[in-house]
């Protein structure tokens, strides 16, 4: 795939002019370096991440492996983890289940990281002209969640259904039960990238609300926004442990776009974002306010140098498909592999939905 510094294109122009107008007024210029530094996330110990979820670059180096692995179309490889992806930091992963749905393109997987003493859930993100089309569609389309605990709280009409209306949201809550009841009541980390984490954040809500916002950790990479303010706001309750990594001028952060002059309508990101960017060379993780959206992160970031191939690259690990082509997640024939080596394996789940059809092989 063609790298490119800008995605604007002569289809795109209408939408990139109405974005040029609108939020101009609400970027601000990038902080000065000595402030830069000093808010400059420090490494630590992943012992320490125990008692706190505060940002840890040793956990992010780790978990952003996962959010990477969760891209491979090789399904036999991915479920016996001998993945290309499948290694350095995350060789000793135990896969409990890999569940893919076909026709919404959907992929994800389950498993114990013994290391970490947790539970990985990874979802798979965007595919290759999935960004373009949200900079196309200027509707970004907002529904009433309907929870009678979060009052006025509005989501992403096609992010929400991808989670809630097909088969991630059982298969996962599933998986996540049987891998507690193995191995008892452990921490679950939810990650993905791009879309990924945005569908990552629903299923982070889901199993804190299941299994306690204290047990549930999010770490999403890229990640769109999600809902409006209300919702960030309960989200912030609910999941306490949360962080958005972004990346120098990944465009996709800043899709679908805030509003700054209409604050209860507009979508708005949930806190904590950590901003990885270079000053003088130099690679900083700035940890952000609590707002969700400080204005002196990623948001700093002038509409026309938002970029494309920031998204493609985060900690330094390949965020892309071996194969984006036609969403080529599942070919039949890789199906009949994969329960193939599934039968020699009992202790891993098998989840596939194929234009309705749900297959369990469990």
């Amino acid at each position: 795939m063609e790298r490119r510094r800008w995605w604007w294109s002569s289809s795109s122009s209408a939408a990139a002019a109405m974005l040029l107008v609108l939020i101009i007024p609400a970027a601000a210029s990038r902080p000065p370096h000595g402030s830069v530094a000093a808010a400059a996330a420090k490494e630590s110990s992943a012992q320490n991440s125990e008692q706190s979820f505060g940002f840890n670059l040793t956990l992010a180096k780790t978990i952003v492996e996962y959010a990477s692995a969760v891209y491979m179309t090789d399904l036999t490889e991915l479920y016996t983890w001998t993945c290309s992806k499948c290694n350095d930091l995350i060789q000793g992963f135990e896969m409990r289940c890999l569940i893919v749905d076909v026709q919404n393109c959907l992929q994800a997987f389950v498993g114990v990281d013994h290391s970490l003493n947790s539970i990985i859930v990874s979802i798979r993100g965007t595919q290759e002209n999935s960004v373009q089309n949200w900079i196309k569609d200027m509707l970004w389309k907002q529904v009433d969640l309907n929870n009678p605990d979060m009052p006025n709280a509005k989501v992403h009409t096609g992010f929400y259904s991808s989670y809630n209306n097909t088969i991630l949201r059982p298969a996962i809550g599933n998986a996540v039960r049987k891998a507690r009841k193995l191995y008892g009541d452990i921490r679950i980390i939810v990650t993905g990238h791009s879309m990924g984490g945005a569908l990552a954040s629903f299923c982070a809500l889901d199993l804190a609300i299941t299994h306690g916002g204290n047990n549930v950790y999010l770490m999403t990479f890229g990640q769109p926004r999600v809902g409006n303010a209300a919702f960030a706001s309960y989200f912030a309750k609910y999941v306490p442990n949360a962080i958005r990594v972004t990346h120098e001028h990944d465009i996709v952060p800043h899709l679908p776009p805030y509003f700054f002059i209409f604050p209860d309508q507009t979508y708005h990101h949930f806190p904590r974002e950590v901003w990885e960017h270079e000053v003088d060379g130099n690679t900083i993780y700035q940890v952000c306010d609590g707002s969700g959206e400080d204005p002196n992160c990623s948001r700093s970031v002038f509409v026309l140098f938002w970029s494309a191939s920031d998204h493609l690259t985060y900690l330094g690990v390949d965020m892309e498909a071996d194969d984006w082509s036609n969403c080529r997640i599942v070919l039949g024939r890789s199906v009949e592999t994969l329960f193939l080596q599934a039968a020699s394996l009992a202790s891993v789940d098998v989840v596939v939905a194929d234009h309705g059809v749900q297959v369990d092989w469990s």
